[in-house]
């Protein structure tokens, strides 16, 4: 077997560190960057991630730091693992400290405020020395992967060669790694699951039963697909681990940040306290915003996506929002019947 590249993991939160210590495990020499200097020294200190992901010792072979150029200067992946809100921030700092390509894996699951997709914003922001570009998305909640729970995700590329070597450098007995061609696709699935895990978690925490649940991530489903293949993506590929499979992960889980989000809306709890709460970013709630003024823009009509941004911006109650809902014109059954 080759040897693998050294890799800078770029966000210590509970995915990054995740992605940190499965690479470690390979005894990949991992540079894991923190932006907070405080929490890098807590991670050297105490050899684990108190703060994000208690209970799971690092391996040797990964080395935390807040220094950026020293995590990136001899790392020949580039790991992004940050919210897609600071990603752009981020890969400007990253590419000041760049002289050479490199390959270039995006793990962030979200969009923009403008519906600019990570891959998108890493190109443009790193420019020549983006060697080459890889989504990874899929049903990976960072606790069980770091618990090493059998799971499986998938990497995307326009270079099947990239593809394959994201692909050599994360498979492990507990992590299943499949390849794919639609960047677009995946980065789309990873980014409106988290949408629709609010909406789904408004339903639990409002009591709902399975009817609901399961008929809310089939339509949502149907939006998914709606916008995705007006974008460029391939429809196949919401019907895989980056679509349905996401989907159902984080729609599914109580450790969803998204899915707590919607639950604790449901309880009547405001938006603010919620997010404070969490203490990590969750991804949905810019990315409804994003997703739905891409609709607009497009003429694309996404009723479950736009309802969640009036519960979320307050227009309406959680209960007003499945009423309204329920009561609209009756459609047919079909990717474009909305």
């Amino acid at each position: 077997m080759p040897e693998l590249p050294s890799v800078a993991v770029l966000g210590a939160g509970s995915w990054g560190t995740a992605l940190a210590l499965l690479l470690g495990k390979k005894e990949v020499q991992v540079a894991l960057w923190a932006r907070d200097a405080e929490l890098a020294e807590t991670l050297r200190r105490e050899g684990q991630n108190p703060r994000y992901l208690p209970g799971f010792p690092l391996p040797v072979s990964v080395h935390p730091t807040s220094d950026i150029a020293e995590a990136v200067h001899a790392a020949q992946v580039l790991v992004f693992a940050v919210p897609a809100g600071a990603l752009r921030e981020v890969a400007s700092a990253v590419g000041k400290h760049l002289s050479s390509p490199r390959l270039v894996i995006s793990a962030a699951k979200g969009l923009e405020s403008d519906g600019s997709r990570p891959s998108q914003v890493l190109q443009t922001t790193l420019g020549e020395c983006c060697a080459q570009i890889v989504a990874l998305s899929g049903p990976n909640l960072a606790l069980e992967l770091a618990r090493e729970i059998p799971t499986a995700t998938v990497v995307a590329s326009t270079s099947s060669e990239a593809a394959k070597q994201a692909q050599a450098l994360f498979m492990h007995p507990s992590f299943r790694v499949y390849t794919n061609r639609d960047v677009t696709g995946v980065e789309l699935g990873g980014a409106l699951k988290n949408v629709l895990a609010i909406g789904a978690g408004i339903s639990d925490g409002m009591g709902f039963g399975d009817n609901s649940k399961a008929a809310f991530i089939t339509r949502g489903l149907a939006e998914m697909v709606r916008l995705g293949v007006a974008l460029g993506a391939e429809e196949r590929t919401f019907m895989g681990l980056s679509g349905v499979g996401d989907l159902f992960a984080t729609a599914s889980s109580h450790l969803s940040r998204n899915w707590r989000v919607g639950h604790g809306l449901a309880q009547g709890k405001p938006l603010v306290q919620i997010l404070q709460e969490l203490r990590q970013v969750a991804e949905g709630v810019p990315t409804t915003f994003a997703v739905c003024t891409l609709a607009e823009r497009l003429g694309i009509e996404m009723p479950i996506a736009q309802t969640i941004r009036a519960v979320l911006d307050g227009r309406l109650n959680p209960r007003e929002a499945i009423h309204e809902l329920m009561l609209r014109t009756p459609k047919d059954e079909w990717w474009g019947g909305r």
